[in-house]
């Protein structure tokens, strides 16, 4: 029996020894209180934290180590824990103050938890982690963050200067075109053949100008967006950065989205000039095109636009390419949103009068300036009251080519401020 005493001694007090090892070891602090809130253990690592010897902090109140009001406060906070039992921060893992032996205060995370011993006595055990060097970097990383929101913003503004300037170039070589076109038609009555050699080659030259100048406002500034969003992303890596990393993630998105329309415009315009598109006439349902080019297009919408089909006649046939006639209505509903605020209402209206079915695409926009109205449908021409949309001029210039194809026609009417009807026109046999 004595012997059976002997060896559960031994254990408890090797099992002891050993979990004072480990608390004397491990790198956060760790300090054990009674229900007075005195000091009844602290480990090396406590002890270094708040820059006293385990000596001076054992049996003094644990609220020396806190900063006013806390330091005061403690005993009471203690006292009325034990009488209801509502814990503010035992239990729950919380970010606080330190309060070192020389005054200087410092960020900590504590954790405190009850532990009730065999004999009904309660203990606190608090575990404490320094989180210096964690807030430093935080400080740190915003600092960085600001900084590089002033740089983007400085290069942004550079940016644009240069593009203006780009674009009061471009406005300077169409009046020098249009001087050209003077003295070429006075050549044309008597040299026909090299008149239309000389207009071929000048066709050339504007559109080399007009695109070299296209794309250095709408290529440049979505790849600058998506090499600044790119390089951000990467220094947004903690999870409360989430926000930020998806407002650049939506910047490429909507970057990449809008080289894609660039390329599609010249893609179409280079088939439509080398006739290379093929007319296929075939006879479908047009609300059900208006409804399917609707639904394909809700997705590139500005917040809160709506389109709204309007058509009187049920099952209203129509005979042309479907293809052809699809991409034209993308392309007026496109500008419809694109010159549109958010939150407007863009109107799809068809009808058939003596054989003429009439499709209009009605918005609430900015409109069109009158002195603009006459280039509408001119490659790469951009009102002067929509420099600043993203854009490349060809879209009515490409409708226009594509109803030519159908052999259809286009009327608009616009008022600056109020909005814009496109209608176009179809004959069925």
């Amino acid at each position: 029996m004595n012997q059976n005493l002997s060896v559960n001694l031994k254990q408890t007090s090797d099992s002891g020894k050993r979990l004072k090892a480990v608390i004397n070891t491990v790198i956060d602090g760790v300090i054990t209180i009674d229900q007075s809130g005195i000091i009844e253990t602290v480990n090396p690592a406590a002890a270094r934290l708040f820059l006293y010897s385990s000596e001076e902090l054992l049996g003094q109140n644990i609220s020396i180590l806190m900063p006013e009001p806390h330091r005061s406060s403690h005993d009471q906070y203690l006292r009325n824990y034990l009488k209801t039992k509502k814990a503010k921060i035992i239990g729950i893992g919380r970010e606080v103050e330190g309060r070192r032996k020389d005054g200087t205060m410092f960020p900590i995370r504590l954790a405190v938890s009850e532990l009730r011993l065999d004999n009904d006595e309660i203990i606190f055990t608090g575990i404490i982690h320094d989180l210096t060097e964690i807030k430093r970097a935080e400080k740190e990383l915003i600092t960085l963050n600001q900084e590089l929101e002033t740089i983007i913003g400085q290069r942004t503004q550079k940016l644009n200067e240069v593009i203006n300037r780009l674009l009061d170039l471009n406005r300077k070589f169409e009046h020098e075109i249009d001087h050209r076109k003077k003295v070429e038609e006075a050549l044309r009555d008597n040299q026909s053949k090299l008149t239309k050699m000389l207009d071929r080659e000048k066709e050339l030259n504007e559109l080399k100008s007009r695109f070299l100048s296209m794309a250095s406002h709408e290529f440049k500034t979505p790849l600058s967006t998506i090499l600044s969003s790119a390089s951000l992303i990467r220094k947004y890596s903690l999870e409360e950065h989430l926000e930020k990393r998806t407002k650049h993630i939506d910047r490429i998105r909507n970057s990449v989205e809008h080289l894609d329309a660039i390329l599609n415009d010249f893609l179409s315009l280079s088939k439509l000039e080398e006739n290379r598109i093929e007319v296929n006439t075939e006879t479908f349902d047009l609300a059900q095109l208006c409804q399917e080019v609707s639904d394909e297009m809700r997705g590139q919408l500005k917040s809160g636009q709506e389109i709204e089909y309007l058509c009187p006649e049920e099952d209203l046939k129509i005979s042309t390419d479907r293809r052809v006639l699809k991409n034209i209505l993308f392309n007026l509903i496109s500008n419809a949103s694109k010159y549109s605020g958010e939150h407007k209402t863009i109107f799809c209206r068809t009808s058939k009068t003596d054989g003429r079915i009439t499709i209009a695409i009605e918005d609430q926009g900015m409109g069109i300036p009158l002195e603009d109205q006459k280039h509408l449908f001119t490659r790469f021409f951009r009102a002067t009251n929509a420099i600043n949309i993203k854009g490349t001029g060809l879209g009515l210039h490409i409708v226009q080519q594509y109803l030519n194809l159908l052999e259809g026609g286009i009327d608009f009417t616009s008022e600056q401020g109020k909005g814009s009807i496109f209608t176009i026109y179809l004959n069925q046999p």
